[in-house]
């Protein structure tokens, strides 16, 4: 589970664009805390410390403890929003959690012994599919990533949902299925001599048929000549 972080935070007594404006001017950032049932609470939280958590990853999995006014609200950031061209944040969404919250999160995967996968080290090649898999977890216990070893798949080998180790009460968003997370692709050179191997018999087989069709073409006119 990410570790839990504290930022400090104001109460913000208007709302709006001109006061939002006046908030960046300031080195603060506009925010809302929202959820379990409670009215949403308007703050500001100052930019540096949450452009640092922003850009230091895992941000939109971690937990975090907002103070505001000497209490402190138990949030998960669910979106926030940079300037499209100098990219410092412009407001950010937190969704206010208890030990009974449920949450839907992006999990990043990562793949473990890529140096030791039989089929790479054979030439082949890792696609992967999804970079993160989404799930569905209580707020208390979200996983930073979810682990594959490669060490055992060979050339053609799919890796599946199934292969990820779960955390009790998390499961995948897609149930219906053994979904595919990556796969170990077959080497670009051996690919191509295969699709060339596989053309010549199409080839040979239309020549075959072009003879049988001029042979029968020549007896029907043969027929016609007679005739």
């Amino acid at each position: 589970m990410s570790e839990d972080n504290t930022l400090t935070a104001q109460a913000r007594d208007r709302v709006g664009k001109g006061a939002a404006r006046e908030l960046r001017r300031n080195n603060m950032v506009p925010a809302v805390i929202y959820g379990d049932k409670k009215d949403p609470l308007s703050i500001a939280l100052p930019r540096k410390e949450t452009t640092l958590a922003i850009h230091a990853g895992g941000f939109m999995t971690t937990l975090l403890d907002i103070e505001v006014d000497g209490k402190k609200h138990k949030v998960l950031p669910k979106d926030y929003q940079l300037h499209p061209v100098s990219d410092v944040v412009m407001h950010v969404d937190l969704l206010r959690v208890s030990a009974k919250t449920a949450v839907t999160v992006e999990i990043p995967v990562v793949f473990l012994n890529e140096e030791e996968c039989i089929g790479l080290k054979a030439g082949g090649t890792l696609n992967v599919v999804r970079f993160t898999v989404e799930v569905n977890c209580p707020a208390n216990s979200i996983p930073d990533n979810f682990e594959i070893d490669l060490t055992s798949y060979d050339i053609g080998d799919s890796v599946n949902i199934s292969a990820v180790d779960m955390p009790e009460g998390a499961e995948p968003t897609i149930t219906d299925r053994d979904f595919t997370i990556a796969t170990i692709a077959t080497p670009a050179g051996l690919k191509s001599d295969e699709d060339a191997d596989g053309d010549d018999e199409p080839v040979e087989t239309e020549v075959i048929n072009q003879k049988a069709d001029s042979v029968m073409g020549e007896g029907e006119d043969g027929l016609k000549d007679k005739s």
